[in-house]
C-alpha cells in the first residue's frame, strides 16, 4: 500500500513533467492545491535560471508562493491571454472530465482554465476515478444569501445531500466571500448535463466540475509521469 510520502512523490513527478511544457514568453495560469505547490517550486528554479514567464495565480496563497519563488505575476483585473493554464485535480474520469475545489479555489481555476489555450491537468494515481463522484463530494460554490434554500434546490436537482463546508469550526468562506456547498451523491453518471442543470439554479455561482476542458492529462504512477492528450486537443 502506498503512504502519503508516495502520493507526495507522484504529485511531484506530475508537477515537474508539466513544467516540461512552460516555454519563454508565456503567460502561465497557476492551480491551487499539493501538486501545484510542486509546480510553482519547480517553476520558480527554472525563473532564476532565466526562464522568462508570466503568471496568473488561482489564489492568495499561489500567489504568496509564486512571488516567494520570484515568478512574475499579472494583476488580476488584466484581460489576459494565458497560453497554459496548469493544476491539480480532485476526481477524473475516462473522459478527462474532472471533479475540483477541495481546497476552495475552484471559481478562479474555473477561470484561469477558461481563458487559456491549454489546460494541463497533474494527478496521483489515486485522482482517477471509473466515474465522478461517490467517494469524493462535489464542492459547488454558492452566495450566501439563502444557501439552505440553494442547497435543497441543489438536493431536489441532484437527489444528492449538500452540506455546507466548515472549516476549523467555522462556515469555510471562499475568497470572494461565497461559501462552498459540498454535494454528497453516487457516482454522476451524466456530469455535463449535471453542471447545466445545477447552473440553472439562482445562488450558484459556480460548480466544481469540469467538463470537457483537459487538454493534457499528466498522471504521476511512482515509476514515470504518464502524459496523456485528450482527444481535439
Amino acid at each position: 500500500m502506498k503512504t502519503s510520502s508516495d502520493l507526495d512523490s507522484e504529485k511531484r513527478q506530475a508537477a515537474l513533467k508539466a513544467t516540461e511544457f512552460v516555454h519563454d514568453g508565456m503567460i502561465v495560469g497557476l492551480g491551487t492545491g499539493t501538486t501545484s505547490k510542486h509546480l510553482i517550486i519547480a517553476l520558480g528554479e527554472r525563473v532564476r535560471a532565466g526562464l522568462k514567464i508570466h503568471a496568473v495565480p488561482t489564489s492568495h496563497d499561489t500567489a504568496a508562493l509564486a512571488r516567494h519563488s520570484g515568478i512574475p505575476l499579472i494583476e488580476s483585473d488584466n484581460a489576459w491571454m494565458i497560453d497554459l493554464a496548469i493544476d491539480g485535480a480532485d476526481q477524473v474520469d475516462p473522459a478527462f472530465n474532472l471533479v475540483k475545489g477541495g481546497g476552495g479555489a475552484l471559481l478562479k481555476e474555473k477561470i484561469v482554465a477558461a481563458a487559456a489555450k491549454q489546460f494541463i491537468v497533474m494527478v496521483d494515481h489515486t485522482k482517477l476515478v471509473p466515474a465522478l463522484g461517490g467517494s469524493f463530494p462535489l464542492p459547488i460554490e454558492v452566495v450566501p444569501f439563502g444557501w439552505g434554500s440553494t442547497a435543497r434546490h441543489i438536493e431536489t436537482a441532484s437527489g444528492g445531500k449538500a452540506v455546507l463546508r466548515q472549516r476549523d469550526g467555522n462556515v469555510f468562506q471562499t475568497e470572494a466571500g461565497h461559501v462552498i456547498l459540498d454535494l454528497h451523491m453516487p457516482n454522476i453518471d451524466d456530469p455535463a448535463a449535471l453542471e447545466i442543470e445545477l447552473n440553472q439554479i439562482p445562488g450558484i455561482v459556480e460548480t466544481g466540475l469540469f467538463i470537457g476542458r483537459t487538454s493534457i492529462l499528466i498522471v504521476g504512477n511512482g515509476r514515470r509521469a504518464d502524459v496523456t492528450h485528450a482527444r481535439g486537443s
